[in-house]
């Protein structure tokens, strides 16, 4: 049985055996701060929205392949959420372009940024870090975080945040240069 005293980890083990309650406990305690973070990539609401849903269907689907000693719950479910996020930014892109050049939505600068992360050559530079590496440059150059912030998020000391940052900022220069 789950209650509003059950920790993250708990949850999510209980969201793998099936038990709806779980879930919604996560969504309640993780949708505003992952709402609120994702607005800040993508102004609009309907996108973030969706994929905010997206999130949790794949929570709900992945929980039972979550690893508790892998990192933090709200860090998996943050790098599904800003996937998500640009899944539906990429299928927005597909339906934006096919629309009649007079009628078609202008990207915000921040989508062009995500989309090219994802899939341009600084996706492959940040592609070539170890996941602990860019999970720092996520947190803290992709997403805004404070070095503070970072290090509750990852569960990680804030020296290690500063560290990688550094060893994942040297990288990738050599990466794109």
């Amino acid at each position: 049985m789950v209650d509003d005293d059950s920790s993250d980890v708990d949850l999510v083990a209980a969201a793998a055996t099936g038990q709806v309650a779980a879930l919604r406990l996560l969504h309640r305690r993780h949708a505003p701060w992952l709402r609120a973070r994702l607005a800040r990539r993508c102004a609009n609401g309907d996108v973030v929205d969706d994929a905010i849903q997206d999130t949790f269907v794949a929570v709900w689907r992945g929980a039972g392949r979550f690893d508790p000693g892998a990192g933090e719950v709200a860090a998996w479910i943050w790098t599904i959420g800003v996937r998500r996020l640009i899944s539906s930014l990429r299928t927005s892109r597909a339906a934006h372009e096919e629309l009649d050049e007079a009628h078609a939505i202008t990207e915000s600068a921040e989508d062009r940024v995500l989309l090219g992360v994802e899939h341009g050559d600084l996706g492959a530079a940040m592609g070539s870090l170890s996941p602990e590496l860019r999970a720092v440059i996520q947190a803290t150059v992709l997403d805004g975080l404070t070095t503070r912030e970072a290090a509750r998020l990852l569960g990680i000391p804030e020296g290690t945040v500063k560290t990688r940052a550094m060893r994942a900022r040297a990288k990738l220069r050599r990466a794109l240069a």
